[in-house]
Protein backbone atom coordinates (compact mmCIF):
# COMPACT_ATOMS: atom_id res chain seq x y z
CA UNK A 1 0.00 0.00 0.00
CA UNK A 2 1.24 3.41 -0.40
CA UNK A 3 1.75 5.97 1.52
CA UNK A 4 -0.72 9.21 2.14
CA UNK A 5 0.76 12.72 2.11
CA UNK A 6 -1.41 14.89 3.73
CA UNK A 7 -0.83 18.41 2.28
CA UNK A 8 -2.04 21.35 4.98
CA UNK A 9 -4.74 23.59 3.45
CA UNK A 10 -3.64 27.05 3.06
CA UNK A 11 -5.53 29.73 4.39
CA UNK A 12 -7.25 31.57 2.16
CA UNK A 13 -6.25 34.98 1.49
CA UNK A 14 -9.21 37.64 1.83
CA UNK A 15 -9.98 39.37 -1.15
CA UNK A 16 -10.33 43.17 -0.53
CA UNK A 17 -11.36 45.84 -2.65
CA UNK A 18 -11.37 49.76 -2.30
CA UNK A 19 -14.76 51.68 -2.74
CA UNK A 20 -14.99 55.38 -3.63
CA UNK A 21 -18.33 56.43 -2.05
CA UNK A 22 -21.06 59.07 -3.60
CA UNK A 23 -19.30 61.37 -1.54
CA UNK A 24 -15.55 60.94 -2.61
CA UNK A 25 -14.37 59.20 0.95
CA UNK A 26 -12.80 55.65 0.52
CA UNK A 27 -13.86 52.90 2.29
CA UNK A 28 -11.68 49.00 2.07
CA UNK A 29 -13.71 46.11 2.20
CA UNK A 30 -13.68 42.77 2.06
CA UNK A 31 -15.14 40.53 -0.71
CA UNK A 32 -17.43 37.88 1.03
CA UNK A 33 -18.87 36.50 -2.23
CA UNK A 34 -19.65 37.18 -5.70
CA UNK A 35 -23.18 35.51 -6.55
CA UNK A 36 -25.96 35.55 -8.78
CA UNK A 37 -29.69 36.44 -8.37
CA UNK A 38 -32.00 36.45 -10.90
CA UNK A 39 -29.30 36.34 -14.16
CA UNK A 40 -27.01 38.63 -13.23
CA UNK A 41 -23.61 38.05 -10.89
CA UNK A 42 -23.61 40.49 -8.11
CA UNK A 43 -20.52 41.00 -5.22
CA UNK A 44 -20.97 41.41 -1.31
CA UNK A 45 -18.66 43.24 0.41
CA UNK A 46 -18.05 44.03 3.83
CA UNK A 47 -16.09 47.03 5.19
CA UNK A 48 -13.09 47.01 7.39
CA UNK A 49 -13.54 49.94 9.76
CA UNK A 50 -15.85 52.46 10.44
CA UNK A 51 -19.17 52.33 12.02
CA UNK A 52 -20.10 50.16 8.91
CA UNK A 53 -18.06 47.61 9.84
CA UNK A 54 -19.07 47.37 13.63
CA UNK A 55 -22.61 47.46 12.49
CA UNK A 56 -21.60 44.33 10.30
CA UNK A 57 -23.46 46.25 7.46
CA UNK A 58 -22.87 44.73 4.30
CA UNK A 59 -22.33 46.57 0.65
CA UNK A 60 -24.02 44.47 -1.93
CA UNK A 61 -23.19 45.92 -5.67
CA UNK A 62 -24.22 44.32 -9.19
CA UNK A 63 -20.57 43.02 -10.79
CA UNK A 64 -19.26 42.26 -13.76
CA UNK A 65 -16.15 42.40 -15.54
CA UNK A 66 -14.82 44.16 -18.75
CA UNK A 67 -13.10 43.41 -21.77
CA UNK A 68 -10.04 43.34 -19.54
CA UNK A 69 -11.13 41.24 -17.23
CA UNK A 70 -11.16 44.13 -14.78
CA UNK A 71 -13.89 43.56 -12.11
CA UNK A 72 -16.68 46.32 -12.43
CA UNK A 73 -19.38 47.20 -9.99
CA UNK A 74 -22.24 49.29 -10.45
CA UNK A 75 -24.72 50.47 -7.67
CA UNK A 76 -28.32 48.53 -7.24
CA UNK A 77 -31.13 51.84 -8.00
CA UNK A 78 -34.25 49.62 -8.50
CA UNK A 79 -35.62 48.38 -5.15
CA UNK A 80 -36.91 45.24 -6.38
CA UNK A 81 -33.85 44.18 -7.99
CA UNK A 82 -32.51 45.35 -4.10
CA UNK A 83 -35.07 43.43 -2.52
CA UNK A 84 -34.17 39.88 -4.77
CA UNK A 85 -30.33 40.33 -4.50
CA UNK A 86 -30.95 40.92 -0.30
CA UNK A 87 -33.19 38.08 -0.68
CA UNK A 88 -30.36 35.51 -2.25
CA UNK A 89 -27.66 36.82 0.03
CA UNK A 90 -29.04 35.98 3.00
CA UNK A 91 -30.16 32.38 1.44
CA UNK A 92 -26.86 32.11 0.51
CA UNK A 93 -25.48 32.63 4.11
CA UNK A 94 -28.33 30.14 5.71
CA UNK A 95 -26.63 27.94 3.87
CA UNK A 96 -23.03 28.13 4.40
CA UNK A 97 -23.75 28.62 8.40
CA UNK A 98 -26.03 25.69 8.16
CA UNK A 99 -22.94 23.84 6.08
CA UNK A 100 -20.95 24.92 8.86
CA UNK A 101 -22.93 23.36 11.37
CA UNK A 102 -22.96 19.73 9.54
CA UNK A 103 -19.48 20.20 9.42
CA UNK A 104 -18.81 20.83 13.04
CA UNK A 105 -20.87 17.78 13.86
CA UNK A 106 -18.35 15.67 12.04
CA UNK A 107 -15.65 16.18 14.08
Amino acid sequence: MGSKEIIPEEPQEEMTVTLTLDDGSEVECIVLTIFEAGNKDYIALLPTEGAESEEGEVYLYRYSENEEGEPELENIEDDDEYEIVADAFDELLDEQEYDELVEGEEE
